[in-house]
């Protein structure tokens, strides 16, 4: 490819990257979503941001109502990290240090607008991939073991 194709065709491959972070967006938190409706979780819960000022290194999912114990169970630190890059990455300025709310409205709260911006652009995301999603720490595990495998 020549430099100046490369330079005429970046705005189009821009908005494929654009496209390809919201359909990545829409699967995987389809697929926690789906992880919570199995598992039957609910409660109030708090995604705290990484933060090293605060000694924070990593993000924590943090249950307000119910048990931790719970949530450590069935999402694992992976689980949280990129949960916690995709909502900061749909979040509206990036730089939100938390984010609060209902396990089970996860899927109804950032879903159908990750639908509509596929829909938009012409993209059928198919039908909700959440009944494929591990519902136990082991079954998340195992699920993260063949992501890698797929690369």
């Amino acid at each position: 490819m020549k430099y100046f194709q490369l330079l005429q065709q970046r705005d189009g491959l821009l908005r494929q990257a654009l496209l390809a972070n919201v359909a990545y967006a829409h699967h995987r938190l389809g697929a926690y979503a789906g992880r919570i409706a199995r598992a039957r979780l609910h409660g109030e819960v708090i995604l705290q941001m990484a933060d090293p000022a605060a000694e924070r290194p990593w993000p924590l999912l943090i249950a307000q109502e119910g048990s931790q114990s719970v949530i450590e169970e069935h999402f694992l630190d992976e689980d949280v990290i990129e949960m916690a890059d995709i909502l900061a990455y749909l979040s509206d300025d990036g730089r939100d240090t938390e984010f609060t709310f209902r396990l089970e409205d996860l899927g109804a709260r950032y879903l159908p607008g990750l639908r509509r911006e596929l829909e938009k652009a012409g993209i059928d995301p198919g039908r909700d991939e959440a009944s494929h999603s591990p519902s136990t720490r082991a079954e998340a595990s195992e699920d993260r073991g063949q992501r890698a495998e797929n690369g």
